[in-house]
């Protein structure tokens, strides 16, 4: 059913060295495997062309051997061990899509000690580990390159640090979860409350049977993580990061946001401060009007606020097999292009040189500074007065203060929007207008993002 990859790969290295055609072996062959070897055979021309010399892939570890022959065929050397990969000396580049962060560290880390330069789309590896995975391939001179673990088909990486790389980065925005911007839209679209527009995904394949890394914000802070990093030229500070994910939030509050002239996005935003850095993930209302509102769907899009450049915006697929493939093929004709280039003239790890890196400190919670939008109910419609005064007391700017449109099943709710104020500033007043008799539940706040140039 397979050939021997020892056997198998000897005659094809003696091959293939006089025409320096790069060898990749892939552990895993899954939708975004499968979607690689695809694109590497049907584009093969081109991407030579790119490349300036041929990329083929030689290996592939998988644990359904039988699975995997269906999709290769019989030109590719199969093995169910991914350290044979990692390790195996026909192999020049180590592509790792199987995921997860136990393993697949142990893989790359291996190919690395073995000096081969690593392609992966698995950002929870690199948010988690991507330190040390970092620091060992500086050590032994290889690329570590990953553009398929962040907005897949969207080039954002290579944006932030080379086609911005003039540039002094203010803050970088984004839908960086198609599975939660799918749900979302169908709140917003559809009026479905949270866990109908969960089981609508799940049924489509959006979203997984656990989805919980999606819908609790985890996997957009890992790549918020490595976004952040380029950006500011900071280390990786997944640990640090402010998640909220999208499970508490009501349909109510998706219909209030729309009156409003809003719509609630999970963002997640790194903005640049005198102090430090906003490292957060959260639903946040963004005005209706704004590019950012009209991603619908399992769309990503990021925005970039540079001093040179000002404003810019990328949109694509945030997730699919061949848009994938399409990063990972990317990062592969970059290591085609400088294999054997000395390192230090290699594109940084996480866009800045190490002895260059900025350790700048991550904000907390209480010092994140934004306006907010807060749904309040109250006993009568006669009350909103005091709850625009209560804030005010506490020293938060009221913007705008409204009744919701009634709704069935719902009394009355005042609506407001305020100016910037400090989360802990913001959290003291809510807390005491909780305390009011006038307010007849617990009060929803949000984060309102302008996204402005």
């Amino acid at each position: 059913m397979y050939r021997d990859p020892v056997e198998s790969l000897e005659p094809l290295h003696h091959r293939q060295a006089a025409i320096r055609t790069l060898r990749v072996g892939m552990i895993g062959i899954g939708t975004v495997g499968s979607g690689t070897f695809r694109v590497l055979a049907r584009n093969r021309a081109d991407i030579a062309a790119r490349a300036g010399r041929s990329i083929e892939l030689v290996m592939v570890a998988a644990r359904n051997l039988e699975r995997a022959a269906g999709i290769v065929g019989d030109s590719v050397a199969l093995t169910a061990d991914a350290m044979q990969v990692a390790t195996h000396p026909d192999v020049d580049v180590v592509v790792e899509v199987a995921g997860g962060t136990g393993p697949a560290r142990d893989w790359v880390l291996a190919a690395i000690a073995h000096g081969k330069h690593v392609v992966t789309a698995n950002k929870a590896l690199l948010a988690v580990h991507g330190a040390g995975i970092f620091a060992a391939a500086r050590e032994k001179g290889v690329i570590v390159a990953y553009e398929g673990a962040v907005a897949v088909s969207i080039p954002i990486i290579k944006a932030l640090r080379e086609g911005l790389a003039a540039n002094r980065i203010e803050w970088v925005a984004g839908i960086i979860n198609g599975t939660t911007n799918f749900i979302l839209s169908k709140m917003r679209d559809e009026g479905l409350d949270f866990a109908a527009a969960l089981a609508q995904a799940q049924a489509l394949g959006y979203a997984e049977a656990d989805p919980s890394f999606d819908i609790e914000g985890i996997d957009a802070a890992h790549k918020l993580t490595l976004l952040a990093a380029n950006a500011f030229g900071m280390p990786l500070r997944f640990a640090d990061a402010q998640v909220e994910g999208i499970t508490a939030l009501q349909g109510m509050d998706v219909a209030c946001a729309e009156q409003l002239g809003y719509r609630i996005k999970l963002l997640g935003v790194a903005r640049r401060q005198a102090a430090g850095v906003e490292l957060r993930v959260q639903p946040v209302l963004v005005p209706a009007t704004h590019l950012m509102a009209q991603v619908n769907g399992s769309m990503n899009a990021v925005m970039v606020k540079s001093d040179a450049a000002g404003l810019t915006m990328y949109y694509g697929a945030g997730a699919g097999s061949e848009q994938t493939a399409s990063a990972v093929i990317a990062d592969l004709v970059d290591v085609a292009r400088l294999d054997g280039v000395h390192a230090a003239q290699h594109v940084p790890h996480l866009g800045v040189h190490a002895h260059a890196t900025n350790a700048l400190a991550v904000l907390p919670r209480a010092a994140v500074h934004t306006s907010h939008y807060l749904r309040v109910p109250v006993h009568a419609v006669n009350q909103i007065q005091a709850v625009a005064a209560s804030l005010a007391e506490q020293k938060v700017p009221v913007r705008q203060v409204a009744l919701a449109a009634e709704r069935p099943g719902m009394g009355p709710q005042v609506l407001v929007l305020t100016g910037p104020v400090e989360q802990g500033t913001l959290d003291l007043a809510v807390h005491a207008l909780q305390a009011r008799a006038e307010v007849a539940g617990a009060v929803t706040t949000l984060r309102v993002e302008s996204l402005e140039g």
